[in-house]
């Protein structure tokens, strides 16, 4: 398993759970400048399990929330990002992302549609800083007849994740509200655990089914929520898991992640990201880019999924060779996966290679690995 660098802080942000992970003995790293678990006693692959059969639960606080309120919210929303956010109804969200001039990623986010004037940004920790800054110098000074306001609440929240098959059953026991009637990437607001107001939203970054909780930062309250999860789970069998888990999780569900997948060098046509593009909704930050490269043909590469067949783990950067031996592109991250009991990785090749399905070597250490394309995601959980 490989996290992506992170940038270094002499003193890491802690989340309000920070003495509870270490009472469980996790072992913590510094990631994007926060002190977090990469995994808990029993290790990476039993988590990554308990999620895609049962559930496992994350500490994933040290995301950043954006909040855009007032009557020109929509407006700038619809200006940095490349989804509609004009579609979405009060309660719902969706997946987007902020794009740069030459229509490469800046972040990717999701949207929360709280009221018609007001909006959730929720953006990947590494990037919260920068992204607010990037948010503020393009909308911040904006004339507009329509005012609003942007402000970093990331400090107010903690947010937990819930995930797995048995995510539901294992939340309803702490909360009234029907979670059953939540649908896919929509949220309420309700008491969970006697906390009043918690905003619960039925989405995630493992592949399952679940939840993710926004709740006040306070450390009482949140370890308060946290333990009474773990004791509700404890018939399932619920693991607290950690980014190393949730990085498999997401790699074997073909989500990307920042800096790997998508990045400021790597547009939605090669990322895979045309559903989430909508060119046809009008202005916005990107769009005459993605237009030129779409008028001159496609994108010159694309990202491919690759399934090891012969030994040997396709890792982060390692170089992508054809049949021949000659370099054509980069792993952008790979690792075994736990459920599929095989090697996979993403990689950006060609797209003349990406069309033709072909099989490519993979440069692992001093041995070239075969690999052949598979369809993405490689793993697809059933629908009840």
């Amino acid at each position: 398993m490989t996290l992506p660098a992170s940038p270094i802080a002499a003193t890491p942000k802690k989340t309000a759970l920070n003495a509870a992970h270490r009472a469980l003995k996790a072992k913590m790293v510094d990631f994007g400048g926060w002190d977090m678990p990469v995994e808990y006693p029993g290790g990476l692959v039993a988590e990554h399990l308990a999620v895609r059969n049962s559930v496992g639960l994350f500490d994933v606080s040290h995301m950043g929330e954006i909040r855009f309120r007032g009557p020109g919210a929509l407006s700038a929303i619809q200006h940095i990002t490349m989804n509609d956010a004009s579609r979405l109804q009060d309660g719902q969200a969706h997946y987007s992302a902020l794009l740069t001039p030459e229509g490469t990623f800046v972040d990717d986010i999701l949207v929360h549609r709280l009221s018609q004037d007001d909006y959730l940004l929720v953006v990947n920790a590494g990037t919260k800083n920068k992204d607010y800054a990037w948010i503020r110098g393009q909308v911040g000074e904006r004339p507009s007849k329509s005012p609003f306001q942007i402000s970093d609440d990331s400090d107010n929240y903690s947010q937990l994740a819930v995930q797995g098959p048995r995510a539901l059953e294992t939340l309803q026991k702490l909360t009234k509200v029907d979670l059953a009637a939540i649908r896919n990437y929509w949220f309420t607001f309700g008491e969970v655990c006697d906390v009043p107001h918690v905003l619960i939203a039925r989405t995630g970054y493992s592949g399952e089914d679940g939840f993710e909780l926004y709740l006040p930062s306070e450390v009482p309250t949140t370890e308060k929520v946290w333990n009474a999860l773990l004791e509700a789970g404890a018939e399932f069998g619920i693991r607290p898991c950690g980014l190393g888990a949730r990085n498999t999780l997401r790699l074997e569900a073909g989500m990307p992640l920042y800096g790997h997948e998508i990045s400021d060098t790597i547009n939605p046509f090669e990322s895979g990201h045309e559903h989430w593009l909508k060119l046809d909704k009008g202005e916005f930050i990107g769009r005459e880019a993605l237009l030129a490269v779409q008028a001159a043909g496609g994108p010159k590469r694309k990202l491919v999924a690759l399934e090891m067949l012969e030994r040997g783990i396709a890792r982060d950067g390692y170089p992508v060779l054809d049949l021949e031996g000659h370099e054509i592109g980069v792993v952008t991250s790979g690792s075994p996966a736990p459920f599929l009991k095989t090697n996979i990785a993403f990689a950006l090749v060609p797209a003349s290679v990406a069309a033709s399905g072909e099989d490519v070597m993979v440069q692992v250490r001093a041995n070239q690995v075969r690999a052949k394309q598979v369809p993405a995601p490689f793993y697809k959980r059933a629908k009840k």
